[in-house]
């Protein structure tokens, strides 16, 4: 299995928490590498293009008055298989279908509040490092 880099989101909701070492914990306990973070408030800007594959849709408002609506840790997570291993760490996008012992399942309770994003191919990867971090910000 090749390593890879992805994109991990402790979104808004997971920082008023509290919970950002907890998702932070599982990550590094999977044996992944953070090569890179940041904690920022996102500008609709940059909400807007992250979920730019959305904009279409009726809850593309939503996402993006959520993920700016206060501070986000973004990270980028290095491993072998890490994209599709922090996905299975993650569980599913709405908490109420997320398998218990995943972020979502353990931790989340409702849309669109689901604590946590990861980049979901190669291919979001590669798009969504680049456009939360330069390539001086990473290790």
């Amino acid at each position: 299995m090749a390593v890879e880099r992805t994109l991990i989101l402790i979104k808004p909701d997971a920082v008023r928490r509290r919970l950002a070492g907890d998702i932070l914990r599982r990550i590094e306990s999977r044996g992944f590498t953070v090569v890179g973070g940041k904690l920022l408030t996102v500008t609709r800007e940059l909400g807007e293009e992250h979920y730019g594959e959305h904009r279409e849709k009726p809850f593309f408002g939503e996402l993006v008055e959520f993920i700016t609506s206060g501070p986000t840790w973004a990270l980028v997570v290095e491993g072998e298989g890490v994209i599709a291993t922090m996905r299975k760490t993650i569980g599913a996008t709405n908490p109420a279908n997320a398998e218990p012992g995943t972020i979502r399942g353990d931790l989340a309770s409702s849309m669109p509040d689901n604590l946590v994003h990861g980049s979901d191919s190669p291919e979001s990867a590669q798009r969504e490092v680049a456009l939360w971090f330069s390539a001086d910000e990473l290790g």
